[in-house]
């Protein structure tokens, strides 16, 4: 009894630290967002004397010639390239790491964790990019993307493939299935738990990238979202009624994405981890 009553009271105790550590600078930025300029300005958690919601966000929109629609269709070809490319390879590198075992195993795991261990270097990867004629584009940053989330990516997959059986890989050998149609037909449609975890906790990384798109890809035509953010940031003057409405736009694809996929991100994470 007093076991099952510690239980909610951590369970309470919980939920309340949630409510103050994201709804509450949420409830912040929505209010901030529908005030006037002046209001805002004040930066305090009153409520607004008049809702100005249409204006500023028609404001936000119209800002620097429609500058965030152009970043929203960047960043949703940065997301969905980098994200695609990301799936496919990972998960056959998890697959060849996982079921083909040989001496090199062990290096190329090391090369693995190394890449969430290393910090990227932003230079010599500028310069590589400046001599493959790469830098300051699209295609470019999609690459530099897929570099940095690869690892992650392919230990999600690695972990998940473990609990697939390899009774299913002689099967499909025995009825005549090669490398290719082994992975393609076979493995890569069981793995649909954990894509789906990698498709939303990387789109979500890439979405809200700020670093990558500010060293690898300058130049108004190719602003990403949250680039615009310096549309109203100023030395001197801040308009922070239109930072926060840009700010609650842009947060919100994100926050959709887990909203809907929460159940399947953590079957993806747990089932990998647990049977792995």
């Amino acid at each position: 009894m007093i076991t099952a009553i510690r239980r909610n009271v951590v369970g309470v105790i919980a939920i309340l630290l949630s409510v103050i550590v994201f709804l509450v600078p949420f409830g912040f930025i929505l209010l901030t967002a529908v005030k006037d300029r002046e209001q805002a300005a004040r930066l305090d958690f009153s409520w607004p004397r008049q809702l100005a919601f249409v204006e500023n966000f028609i404001a936000v929109v119209e800002a620097r010639d429609y500058m965030l629609i152009t970043a929203f269709v960047n960043s949703t070809i940065l997301t969905v390239g980098s994200v695609s490319i990301m799936v496919v390879l990972a998960a056959m590198v998890g697959w060849v790491l996982q079921r083909r075992v040989t001496r090199w195993t062990g290096f190329i795991n090391f090369l693995v964790l190394s890449g969430l261990i290393i910090p990227p270097a932003v230079v010599p990867t500028i310069w590589v990019l400046q001599r493959l004629g790469l830098f300051k584009t699209l295609h470019g940053l999609i690459l530099i993307e897929v570099a940095f989330g690869l690892s992650f990516s392919v230990l999600l997959f690695r972990a998940f493939i473990a609990t697939i059986p390899r009774e299913l890989d002689e099967a499909a050998v025995l009825d005549g299935a090669g490398p290719v149609r082994l992975f393609f037909q076979v493995a890569f449609p069981l793995l649909r738990g954990v894509i789906v975890t990698v498709v939303v906790v990387q789109a979500v990384v890439v979405f809200n990238d700020f670093a990558n798109p500010l060293y690898f890809l300058p130049g108004d035509e190719n602003a990403t979202v949250q680039l615009t953010l310096y549309n109203f940031q100023g030395q001197f003057n801040t308009q922070w009624n239109l930072l926060f409405g840009n700010i609650l736009l842009i947060t919100v694809p994100p926050l959709l994405m887990y909203i809907f996929f929460n159940r399947q991100i953590v079957a993806g994470m747990t089932s990998g981890a647990v049977k792995g």
